[in-house]
């Protein structure tokens, strides 16, 4: 941990989780506009801002390498079909002003990971890591005995997160090349909604004032400067520092919510969160030392 490039990694990492925790006050910018218009955009700026980054870096072999291998185009495509699903998730609860939800689906992802690693790639958890997740299990079964129903949104995030993450582990493709690629996947899906609502006359890439214009186009921006950003850092940062700052995003969501939208926050809930936070304590104590063992 001594390495000269860990403050390097560290600013990369606190660059990304900063800029993904300001998502809720940008997107509410976008309040006038649906959640798929809003994707739809998002996604096709993107595409340009990382196509324009790709011609300037000459990287386009590796690009042109991993799409031709038959079994990568498939894992990518579900998981660019994923993201896609988790992004338009996220702005739907942006829309509904249920940003504590997202937030804590985004404090779930990481017990999801543990339960995937767990399901799919055999690994073995310790002590620590299985009572973490019977603390996320716990405060699922608390939001619905004591709400009333199961926090959907949450686990839709956590879990299409989560999923993505398990598949873009399994492929082996840098950042930049990784966005290109599933915005590309993506974009036919958003030019189809954009020709479905077009027959309604209603036009979903050409917005109706210079400002929702200048945030369609920052919004690409900002959807690849953090993957970038978060590239950097995971190549400087050992997995446990890595873990201990993806907490960033869903507090800054989290105080955003409350303090800022002033959404309610029942007491029922402050337990839900209460369960979870203890649960990523211990998982971020078992990382922490296994990774420095």
């Amino acid at each position: 941990m001594k390495r000269p490039d860990y403050p390097a990694g560290v600013a990369y990492g606190l660059l990304a989780y900063v800029i993904w925790g300001c998502f809720p006050l940008f997107f509410r910018q976008l309040a006038q506009v649906a959640p798929m218009d809003i994707l739809a955009n998002r996604t096709a700026w993107a595409f340009v801002f990382v196509t324009l980054l790709l011609a300037l870096r000459g990287s386009w072999q590796r690009v042109v390498d991993f799409a031709t291998t038959p079994g990568h185009r498939l894992r990518l495509a579900v998981a660019a079909l994923l993201l896609g699903a988790n992004w338009l998730g996220f702005l739907w609860a942006v829309d509904r002003h249920q940003v504590v939800e997202s937030s804590l689906g985004y404090f779930l992802t990481p017990l999801v990971n543990v339960l995937l690693g767990l399901v799919v790639l055999g690994e073995r958890l310790d002590r620590r890591e299985w009572l973490a997740v019977g603390l996320a299990v716990a405060a699922v079964a608390n939001e619905l005995l004591t709400l009333g129903a199961l926090p959907w949104i949450s686990l839709f995030l956590a879990a299409s997160f989560g999923i993505y993450g398990l598949l873009r582990k399994q492929v082996p493709v840098d950042a930049v090349s990784g966005l290109w690629l599933e915005t590309g996947v993506m974009l036919p899906v958003c030019v189809a909604w954009a020709l479905w609502r077009g027959a309604d006359g209603h036009a979903v890439f050409v917005p109706g004032d210079a400002w929702t214009a200048a945030l369609f186009a920052a919004s690409g921006l900002l959807t690849a400067l953090p993957l970038m950003a978060f590239a950097a850092a995971t190549r400087r940062l050992d997995l446990a520092a890595v873990g201990m700052l993806m907490y960033i995003n869903p507090t800054m969501q989290f105080l955003t919510a409350v303090w800022l939208f002033d959404e309610p926050l029942q007491p029922a809930r402050l337990t839900s969160f209460a369960l979870i936070w203890l649960g990523l304590l211990l998982f971020s104590g078992s990382l922490w030392q296994r990774n420095r063992g």
